[in-house]
């Protein structure tokens, strides 16, 4: 199993920059997949960005194309989500989790750090 830890939430006014990391321990996660997901108050939890272990392709939903950057660093088993422009939108528990390839689920969850962005 994984350990997840995120760091790096707060509150930030719109149009400002935040960098959420995702620390890992336990087994390697090298070739796992790494998502960042996001819970708003009253909305469902949504995929906001991933990358793969294998090919490193990476996926934005729509809403932060353009605006968050996802990345991760092999050798301090970190991944990370620039997220710039922010919007009052952002708002939500930022979510790291993980799957090794094959998987189709989540297998791994972070506790969770909150953004607020404020108008």
């Amino acid at each position: 199993q994984v350990q997840l830890v995120e760091s790096g939430g707060g509150l930030v006014q719109a149009g400002g920059s935040l960098r959420l990391s995702c620390g890992a321990s336990g087994r390697t996660f090298s070739n796992y997949l790494v998502g960042w997901l996001r819970q708003a108050p009253g909305k469902e939890r949504e995929i906001v960005a991933s990358i793969s272990g294998t090919d490193y392709s990476t996926y934005y939903t729509d809403s932060v194309r353009g605006r968050f950057t996802i990345s991760r660093d092999f050798a301090n088993n970190t991944v990370y989500l620039q997220m710039n422009k922010l919007k009052p939108e952002d708002t939500a528990v930022y979510y790291c989790a993980a799957h090794p390839p094959g998987n189709s689920q989540w297998t791994d969850w972070g506790q969770g750090t909150q953004v607020t962005v404020s108008s």
